[in-house]
């Protein structure tokens, strides 16, 4: 009889050279998207004049000041001041964690048109290539689109391939709030698509808003589609580390600390965005109430009691989805750990018998979209396990009176 090493060491690095493999297929058989980046500098423009700046013989606070006192500076000024500072300081207040959402909506809106119209001239500047016009015709579409009126646009920074985020509902006057964290190739150009709508963020979160409205319509709710972080280029190495999702849960965080109000709220997080919930879940605040992860290649953990959060944990996937193919672990960095569907990580595991493959999990009709609409508006009840026992409701009652038929 032959003999096998199987100790845990060898174990370790077959399966750490079964990972590399997989990514370098996945990065090299057309599966990585290649983005063009604008150089451009515009939000650190509008910060640095900000910084330099004046209101009523005043100075202005410094733009990175803690959001409560930025919340009172604003709060002091006259509507015509606010106007003042929306129009000369647009990118800086459409991105200032502390300024009345209201007001970032107003100065995300006039730094689209300003950037739209900065795009308009580069369609027509002959010393850019073919690509590179089309790409600026593109970009001048897609700020258009988003600044038109009624529109609520939280965040917007056109630097690189760009980030944003956008709310659906009254946030000020929300009793839950949902917010979809996407995964990679996230993208200005890809923040909503005409085709495949439910698989980008503003698609997701409409679809989760209006699930909501429909599980409990006496429920006011809120969704934010958030894609204010850089995202992995594609399923290459990139997306095999934790980088990314460390620098996009710091920016995550510092939106969820400075929301209005006091609502609970539930994190959707789709695919890579499910590893940024995981690395940013520690030291987000204690409203957050739920983190549900969908399509998860691992949350940089080997247990949910690992993540160091209160919150709810679930988790769901299709059984098309690719990612279960993906190796659950990580060695060296590479590789996001323990497979949340997986009985030892601890997850309440919901159904998702209806979603489409790995971008279809927000397709209305869906159980998918149920089950998540069910969490975000605290009708924990309703929602459907991926077992016939519903042990992933077990210990919980719902925090709202409405809730599936």
């Amino acid at each position: 009889m032959t003999s096998f090493d199987t100790s845990p060491q060898l174990s370790a690095w077959r399966a750490l050279l079964a990972l590399a493999v997989v990514f370098v297929m996945l990065a090299t058989t057309g599966w990585t998207a290649v983005r063009h980046h604008q150089g451009t500098t515009a939000l650190k423009a509008s910060r640095t004049a900000w910084e330099h700046g004046r209101i009523g013989g005043r100075e202005l606070p410094e733009p990175d000041t803690a959001p409560g006192r930025l919340a009172r500076f604003f709060a002091s000024l006259s509507a015509a001041q606010r106007t003042e500072l929306v129009h000369d300081y647009a990118l800086a207040v459409g991105n200032m964690n502390g300024a009345p959402v209201e007001l970032r909506y107003r100065a995300n809106r006039i730094a689209l048109r300003q950037q739209a119209r900065i795009e308009r001239k580069r369609v027509r500047d002959n010393r850019l290539s073919p690509a590179g016009q089309q790409e600026a015709g593109r970009r001048m579409q897609r700020y258009e689109a988003m600044s038109v009126t009624g529109r609520q646009i939280l965040a917007f920074d056109p630097e690189g391939s760009g980030r944003a985020a956008e709310v659906f509902g009254d946030l000020d006057e929300a009793e839950r709030i949902s917010v979809v964290v996407p995964g990679v190739d996230t993208d200005l150009l890809t923040f909503q698509r005409t085709r495949r709508k439910y698989s980008a963020p503003v698609g997701m979160a409409q679809a989760l808003y209006a699930a909501e409205r429909e599980a409990s319509p006496s429920t006011r709710t809120a969704v934010i589609a958030w894609a204010d972080y850089t995202s992995p280029d594609g399923l290459g190495i990139d997306s095999a580390t934790a980088m990314r999702a460390e620098n996009g849960a710091v920016r995550l965080n510092a939106l969820l600390r400075t929301l209005p109000g006091g609502a609970p709220v539930s994190m959707f997080c789709h695919s890579y965005g499910s590893v940024l919930c995981g690395v940013a879940a520690h030291t987000m605040p204690e409203r957050v109430t739920d983190i549900a992860v969908a399509g998860s290649p691992g949350m940089r953990v080997e247990k949910a009691a690992e993540l160091g959060t209160d919150a709810q944990v679930w988790a769901m996937r299709d059984a098309d989805d690719w990612v279960q193919d993906v190796p659950h672990l990580e060695v060296g960095g590479l590789g996001h750990g323990e497979d949340p569907m997986a009985r030892a990580f601890g997850a309440r595991v919901l159904s998702s018998r209806d979603a489409e493959g790995h971008g279809g999990y927000f397709v209305p009709g869906t159980d998918s979209l149920r089950n998540l609409a069910g969490i975000g508006t605290g009708a924990y009840r309703s929602v459907e396990c991926a077992d016939d026992a519903g042990a992933c409701r077990e210990g919980l009652s719902d925090t709202t009176t409405a809730g599936r038929a």
